[in-house]
């Protein structure tokens, strides 16, 4: 009982601050997203924490692990004070559709991850990693690819959790 009142409770914190969400959100643990959040159908968080002032797009049936993060400002090193400026640094993230992040996967300003893709728990993805890849490591880096023939099958079926 208690459980599911706190995931109603924090399913309201997503739900309220997001700018838009679909349908069969999950929230299981403490998240929070930013007023500038998308997210798509069937997405699961398990413990989200986002920050920053530019655009965050998750696609449907996106699932984290706990303590995943995403960050979409930076601080301007290269201005006029050290160790850096004033000045904000805003670059969007993009998450596309069937995405699954494992526990502690931080997301770095800029990245877009590809359909289906899949981040290894404790990873920092500071680039764009393609469809179906499979990524981990600090800088996150593609080791393997899915079966995409089995992946477009169990697509194409409608097979999704």
């Amino acid at each position: 009982m208690l459980l599911s009142i706190k995931r109603r409770k924090f399913k309201s914190r997503v739900t309220r601050v997001a700018k838009s969400y679909g349908k069969d959100l999950s929230v299981n643990g403490y998240s929070y997203v930013t007023k500038n959040t998308i997210l798509g159908d069937n997405v699961n968080f398990n413990g989200m924490a986002m920050q920053g002032s530019a655009s965050i797009t998750i696609g449907d049936n996106f699932h984290s692990g706990i303590q995943c993060m995403i960050i979409t400002d930076t601080h301007n090193y290269e201005g006029n004070a050290i160790p850096y400026d004033e000045t904000v640094i805003s670059k969007e993230v993009v998450i596309e559709d069937n995405v699954w992040l494992g526990n502690r996967v931080i997301v770095l300003p800029g990245v877009t991850i590809g359909e289906g893709a899949i981040i290894q728990a404790g990873s920092v993805v500071v680039k764009d990693i393609p469809k179906y890849a499979i990524a981990g490591g600090h800088p996150a880096k593609v080791f393997k690819y899915r079966d995409i023939d089995h992946y477009e099958k169990l697509k194409k079926e409608g097979k999704f959790h």
